[in-house]
């Protein structure tokens, strides 16, 4: 009785998490509308007269494009690690997790690793050093993206250039077995609890030292910045299309320091920092506020939301097919 009580609790379980994304996702889209609403949308249609079926697949196919390179690096990072996954199965697990990345710090993501432990049959925290790795990798994409674009001649100023020093040492911090283990232990220390909890966390940091290795290290760089790149190319082009064009090297400089400053906020998907801070940096580029409510509007459409409604779509394929490897695994 008492087995056959806890497989119908976990069963129960299995079937939560994809209400619980069903409602997270409703509440965060609602809010992003209502935001959008009171930003002044109405005054912002007009100048949306340029932009048609064809732009928008342009546009989409930019995100995508940057997701699949973001997927890669994923890859690569499980083949560094010697996990034993296959690349179609990492990259239906990395574009799928996007379902939950409006989730406050996007925490929901952490569901790749229940994927990866599902199908691998190791324990969850052998994969932690890909999640950690992956927000690394994110923040120094988009701190060389901005470097990138000052060197270009984009009139960023100081702020920038502090905005790129610090994401690049903060990306840098987060990769340091050495310095992690000691902050897990500090913090132990503090906390004197979840003796066990710290314990895992301590042997999951060691493995992001074959991560930062100059070898997986560069391409993984590479990889990154030519993602955010291409979402940076979306916004340049979106300018255009809309009557109000600027520089390349401005449209990526704008972009790149309106995701970090949303994901400063803490917020599910940076929705309103984002949003702000775009909208103000286009402003101080002369763009009017118009067409700088409208760019940023569809640009976070075709990136944020894109991503989390193609992350939504695929999100059961990807919990029943690590939910059949495990049980293959287990019966095998």
């Amino acid at each position: 009785m008492g087995a056959a009580g806890a497989m119908q609790r976990g069963e129960r379980a299995a079937g939560r998490p994809w209400s619980r994304l069903g409602l997270l996702f409703l509440i965060a889209f609602v809010a992003y509308l209502a935001l959008v609403a009171m930003s002044g949308w109405q005054d912002a249609r007009a100048a949306l007269g340029g932009i048609g079926l064809v732009e928008v697949l342009v546009l989409l196919a930019l995100s995508l494009g940057n997701y699949l390179l973001r997927a890669i690096r994923w890859r690569l990072f499980t083949q560094t690690l010697r996990l034993p996954t296959e690349i179609g199965t990492d990259l239906l697990h990395y574009i799928a997790g996007f379902a939950l990345t409006a989730t406050p710090a996007k925490a929901g993501e952490i569901v790749r690793l229940r994927w990866l432990a599902r199908v691998t049959g190791g324990p969850v925290e052998r994969g932690a050093p890909l999640l950690i790795g992956d927000r690394a990798a994110d923040l120094a994409g988009m701190a060389f993206l901005i470097l990138l674009a000052l060197a270009a001649g984009a009139a960023g100023g100081a702020a920038a250039l502090l905005s790129a020093i610090g994401a690049v040492v903060f990306a840098g911090l987060a990769v340091q077995p050495r310095l992690l283990r000691w902050g897990l232990g500090w913090l132990y220390r503090v906390t004197g609890r979840w003796a066990r909890l710290f314990a895992r966390a301590r042997r999951a940091v060691v493995g992001l030292g074959p991560l930062i290795r100059p070898r997986v290290a560069t391409p993984t760089l590479i990889l990154s910045v030519l993602g955010w790149l291409l979402e940076a190319a979306a916004l340049w082009l979106l300018l255009d299309w809309l009557g109000a064009p600027i520089a390349f090297e401005v449209a990526a400089l704008v972009f790149a320091l309106s995701m970090i400053a949303g994901g400063a906020t803490g917020l599910p998907g940076g929705v309103g920092g984002t949003e702000a801070a775009m909208v103000g940096l286009l402003t101080l580029e002369g763009v009017a506020l118009e067409p700088a409510i409208a760019a940023t509007a569809i640009v976070r459409l075709t990136t944020l939301w894109f991503a989390v409604a193609l992350g939504a779509l695929l999100f059961p394929w990807a919990e029943r097919l690590s939910a059949r490897r495990r049980d293959a695994l287990e019966t095998g």
